[in-house]
């Protein structure tokens, strides 16, 4: 499945029915009076979050969404039909913006959640409506009132709880292919992860967590440079972040220093997210001309955050790497959830 999170679509609500001119004819009623019916209500659009879809790929070839309008009034009073509401289902972490104010009209986080993005018309009124002592017989009527129209812009941010973020062939997609049962593409060149890739990895308790695989970030990343500006929005409502720094390369301080001036860059609030450190590959390293331990030490004073000597290929690291991430969840407290999903 192509993976696209974003897309720009233009919503329409139907119409409001037209209300109507009639009059009563029934025999032995000689002064029937005014019986045209109001219109219809046009149609509403509303977007609806569904846990089954990954990707705002439905968008990409339709670009353009109406809803039905209301029904014209009848004679003897009757009211139009109201226009079918038109439900549209999008990922949950849907994020759903005005393209042409740049305003936020919603966030589509829980399963089931339900936003209103375009209201139907109201329908006319009859001429039944505008009877009156001074006009016994009005012969006019209203048209129904347009729906709202908007252009929009669709964005999604996954919803993961921990987020693995690295420089290209830090070792993430093996990582993740590792701890859960997602199998993204693994290959020994940089950009091998050309989309975001979700693991469902087990606590102790039984309880799935979901780790995010985020493609590897370079320096300018946050500027548009490489995949990565594309990407960082996806670690947006993560709560723990687990930094992954290629043990083998030939500067590992550089390599961090890269990536932590990225999420500073990027904003909101990213670089002050709970992190985890872990410096992969140890089973290629040649321990003989490379001290681990002291790295780790480095990167510990550099980062206040615990650091873990981890191999994603013999699995080398992962258990106490993996209980530090499910203490740190733990103690997130709510209103930091919260924080982090708004």
């Amino acid at each position: 499945m192509q993976f696209i999170d974003q897309a720009e679509i233009e919503v329409e609500a139907g119409k409001g029915g037209d209300g109507i001119v009639a009059f009563r004819r029934e025999k032995y009623v000689p002064a029937g009076g005014p019986s045209g019916g109001n219109g219809g209500k046009g149609g509403s659009i509303y977007f609806r979050a569904d846990e089954n879809l990954q990707t705002l790929l439905d968008f990409r070839y339709n670009h353009k969404f109406k809803a039905e309008n209301g029904g014209r009034g009848g004679p003897n009073n009757r009211t139009g039909a109201n226009g079918k509401d038109l439900i549209i289902e999008v990922p949950c972490g849907t994020v759903v913006y005005d393209a042409q104010t740049g305003d936020l009209l919603g966030d589509l986080v829980e399963p089931g959640q339900t936003l209103l993005i375009a209201a139907g018309g109201k329908g006319g009124l009859g001429n039944q409506h505008f009877l009156s002592n001074r006009n016994r017989a009005p012969e006019y009527a209203l048209p129904g009132l347009p729906g709202e129209v908007k252009q929009l812009r669709l964005e999604l941010k996954l919803l993961a709880e921990v987020g693995i973020i690295g420089l290209p062939n830090a070792g993430k997609s093996t990582l993740i292919s590792a701890l859960s049962a997602a199998r993204p593409k693994i290959a020994d060149y940089p950009f091998t992860t050309l989309v975001p890739n979700l693991g469902v990895v087990r606590k102790p308790t039984g309880d799935g967590t979901v780790f995010a695989d985020i493609p590897g970030l370079i320096e300018g990343a946050s500027q548009g440079t490489g995949l990565g500006h594309d990407f960082l929005r996806h670690i947006e409502r993560t709560r723990v972040l687990l930094h992954l720094i290629d043990a083998t390369s030939d500067d590992v301080i550089r390599d961090y220093n890269t990536i932590q001036q990225e999420l500073q860059a990027y904003g909101r609030g990213l670089a002050e997210r709970s992190q985890v450190l872990a410096l992969n590959k140890i089973d290629a390293v040649d321990r003989e001309s490379v001290d681990l331990e002291a790295l780790a030490t480095q990167l510990n004073h550099l980062s206040h955050a615990p650091v873990f000597l981890i191999s994603g290929v013999t699995g080398a690291g992962l258990e106490p790497m993996l209980q530090e991430i499910w203490r740190i969840l733990d103690q997130l407290n709510p209103a930091e959830e919260v924080e982090i999903l708004g």
